[in-house]
């Protein structure tokens, strides 16, 4: 067992926040002994009430009101960034600079411009620097992709994916900063980016986006009087209100690199779906479906069974499918798990690959990060040209 422990501290004490400092805390239950002890350092945030109830809900050690208090700590060496998408560059420049790991929350970046200055950061300071699709942690969706990669499904001709949500289905929710910023920065931002990391991951890349829509419906929110975590539901509002300025609703067309097609939707605004990834693929010779509302399983059909009786049918995760046999406390078919166990098996993957073990994929890169936000943008462009556009999936320029 490597006896050199990491560090780690978390910056936001918001719903992922805690999602990150609880992953941090049951990292070593799953995938074995062999990851080097962890230490729980730090929670950091603006609010006080908020950093130190997480500190002292998770088990860390101390909490700061201020991120830069974590920079020159020498008792930290890893931080997972999970806060406002507009400040990730400027926290994960500082942490590389001076040698920390890092963990940063999706969408890696506001623009394809400060996500290419992060990629630059983290090449030249030679230290882990991870994006967090936890999604790719999940059983039944790693089990599909086998399938694909295998060639069980044939060749692919069709994804049809959807993430909707009703978190901001009330027009009389708080205004927060998801609502604020260009198109893009809205919903397929926010969940449309897991969205496009998942139909990659199946599907290969993305080569061009045509039929694009970002509307917004709701036009303007009222100011919270008060702090507001997570989708702030229950916060009070002031009768002032202010504009919301990106979107609610995404839609659009894409091409694989493979000549696959795909068609996406996205919704912030889906009453009664509270939080709901859900896509089908098609192959020649089989097809796959799965719903994150039933996270546990997915579906299957091909055409190996009689057509008397053939048709979909349904397949508990199990300890056939990756994560499920080293990682549940007990591995057996229907018994289930859900978003957080994401975000633990994140966590480990993160900290073995500061440790430099080799036994769970790596983690997305700060460039495959990059990358989804040039598909996001390529969205953006057919939507406001109206034209189809090809993903630009250029190098990020190199520092002299």
């Amino acid at each position: 067992m490597n006896t050199n422990s990491i560090g780690v501290a978390v910056i936001g004490a918001g719903m992922a926040g805690r999602s990150h400092a609880h992953a941090y805390r049951t990292a070593q239950t799953v995938f074995g002994t062999d990851a080097p002890p962890v230490r729980l350092v730090a929670i950091a945030d603006l609010n006080e009430k908020f950093a130190r109830h997480t500190a002292e809900r998770y088990g860390f050690e101390r909490h700061e009101t201020d991120w830069r208090a974590l920079v020159d700590a020498d008792d930290i060496d890893a931080v997972s960034i999970v806060v406002a998408n507009s400040l990730h560059r400027e926290i994960a420049e500082a942490l590389l600079a001076v040698g920390k790991h890092v963990l940063c929350e999706k969408p890696l970046a506001p623009s394809v411009a400060d996500a290419e200055a992060m990629v630059r950061a983290a090449e030249q300071a030679g230290k882990v620097a991870a994006c967090g699709f936890s999604f790719r942690r999940n059983p039944a969706i790693s089990a599909i992709r086998e399938q694909i990669r295998t060639g069980a499904l044939g060749e692919v001709l069709h994804f049809e994916g959807r993430y909707w949500c009703d978190y901001g289905a009330d027009p009389d929710a708080p205004m927060s900063w998801r609502y604020q910023g260009g198109p893009g920065s809205g919903a397929l931002a926010d969940i449309g980016s897991h969205l496009i990391d998942t139909a990659e991951q199946l599907c290969g890349p993305i080569t061009a986006v045509r039929g694009a829509a970002l509307p917004t419906v709701i036009k303007e929110r009222p100011i919270p009087l008060g702090a507001a975590l997570g989708h702030a539901a229950g916060v009070a509002v002031s009768d002032e209100r202010e504009a919301v300025t990106n979107d609610d609703v995404a839609s659009f067309v894409v091409e694989f690199a493979s000549g696959a097609a795909g068609t996406f939707s996205v919704s912030r605004v889906a009453l009664g779906h509270p939080n709901e990834l859900a896509f089908s693929v098609f192959g020649t010779k089989a097809a796959a479906r799965f719903d994150q509302s039933s996270p546990g399983e997915f579906a299957y059909v091909d055409n190996t069974p009689s057509a008397v009786t053939n048709g979909w049918r349904r397949v508990l995760a199990g300890p056939a499918h990756p994560y499920i046999t080293e990682a549940l406390s007990m591995p057996f078919p229907g018994v289930g798990y859900g978003q957080q166990e994401y975000f633990t098996f994140q966590a480990r993957a993160f900290l073995d690959q500061i440790a430099g073990l080799d036994r769970l994929p790596a983690q997305a890169t700060f460039a495959e990060g990059l990358r989804n936000l040039q598909v996001e943008a390529a969205v953006v462009a057919a939507a406001t040209t109206g034209s189809a556009a090809r993903v630009e999936a250029r190098e990020p320029a190199r520092a002299r």
